[in-house]
């Protein structure tokens, strides 16, 4: 009886740890998802041998994987950038390890670069696509002083939480539907809309997410229960920062192989 219950509490610990770790994913994976229905022809063949058949939504967690491994800790801060609410990017303090904006322009080098190896292309093509998600999540554009809202502590149903869990897993979590379903239930655009929301660079697509970051830090307090209301409020902004993300890497990814 007694193993029984220790066996009991390790499986339930281990399926708490693969919920939590899932749940992660799911946003990566469907920003991939989406960047694959707006692909040119020519771009998902290059982008097909490069990565030998993977889609974009499977390889968009990589960056994230490869965590774990001490050799990739060098990464670490190309996942997102802090910037004060009165600065500017090119006017605050940059992180002398870099940041997601020169995370990008070092992964499109290496990629564009005729001499790369199709090893490194492939590595930095997956980089690029975790990159470009979290480049739309917006606590990734947030600012220092709390770590991109890791240390700004709310209540999710009544459960201690951060604002960058809320954003990160738990919003997408509470809506119970996969990256696949979520990817397939987006909202209908024109040419003429993709077309646009293509259109800058990294940095003004830092600036877009940037401009959602100011509005939630203006209506969401510390200690905050987060509930229904947050839901209603802020779910739809973040699919829409999900559709952005896919359709903005197709469009980069387009550019790049097309």
């Amino acid at each position: 009886m007694k193993y029984s219950i220790i066996a009991l509490f390790l499986l339930s610990c281990s399926l708490l740890q693969a919920s939590e770790f899932v749940w992660g994913k799911t946003g990566h994976r469907t920003t991939g998802a989406i960047a694959e229905q707006y692909l040119s022809r020519k771009a998902k063949k290059e982008i097909n041998k490069l990565l030998d058949g993977q889609s974009l939504a499977l390889v968009a967690t990589y960056a994230d994987d490869i965590k774990s491994d001490k050799k990739y800790r060098s990464f670490g801060p190309w996942h997102y950038v802090n910037v004060p609410f009165d600065k500017t990017y090119d006017t605050h303090s940059k992180n002398d390890r870099g940041d997601i904006i020169q995370g990008i322009a070092t992964c499109v080098g290496v990629i564009k670069d005729a001499n790369s190896s199709k090893e490194d292309k492939a590595f930095y093509l997956k980089m690029l696509i975790h990159f470009i998600g979290d480049l739309h999540q917006p606590m990734h554009t947030g600012i220092g002083e709390d770590k991109g809202g890791n240390d700004f502590q709310v209540q999710w149903f009544r459960d201690g939480t951060n604002l960058h869990r809320v954003w990160d897993t738990q919003m997408i979590e509470h809506n119970n539907m996969s990256y696949s379903e979520l990817a397939s239930t987006m909202p209908k655009l024109s040419k003429k809309q993709v077309a646009h929301l293509q259109e800058g660079t990294a940095r003004d697509w830092m600036e877009d997410s940037r401009t959602l970051v100011k509005d939630i830090y203006s209506n969401t307090k510390i200690g905050e229960e987060l509930g229904y209301k947050y839901m209603y409020q802020y779910f739809d902004p973040l699919r829409s920062q999900l559709q952005k993300g896919g359709i903005r890497l197709a469009g980069l990814l387009n550019e790049l192989f097309g």
